[in-house]
C-alpha cells in the first residue's frame, strides 16, 4: 500500500530539523497550520512517534543568584538587649 501521509512525514521532518529538534508535535502542529495545511495533533503525534522524532529539551543553566531578599532594618538597638520593662525591645532575626 502506498503511505498516505508520505508528503506530510517529509513536511514534519523539514520543520524539526529547521529548529534542530526541539519542537514537540504540538509546535510542530502550528507550524503545519500556519502553512495552511490542516492536519489533527493526534495525526501529528503518532506520525513523530513513527519517525523517532522527539523533542530535545535544552539542559537548564543553574542560577544560584536570588537578588536582595527583604529589605535591611536600621540598627536601633546597638547590641544593647537590656529592656527596664517587659514589651519593651522586640527584636528578630
Amino acid at each position: 500500500r502506498e503511505d498516505k501521509y508520505k508528503g506530510l512525514k517529509t513536511l514534519i521532518h523539514n520543520i524539526c530539523n529547521k529548529n534542530h529538534g526541539r519542537y514537540g508535535y504540538r509546535r510542530v502542529t502550528m507550524q503545519l497550520h500556519k502553512q495552511g495545511i490542516k492536519v489533527n495533533h493526534k495525526v501529528v503525534m503518532r506520525l513523530m512517534k513513527e519517525e523517532n522524532l522527539t523533542c530535545k529539551v535544552r539542559a537548564k543553566k543553574y542560577k544560584s543568584y536570588r537578588g536582595q531578599e527583604g529589605k535591611i532594618a536600621k540598627n536601633i538597638l546597638n547590641r544593647n538587649f537590656k529592656a527596664e520593662k517587659p514589651n519593651e525591645k522586640w527584636a528578630t532575626d
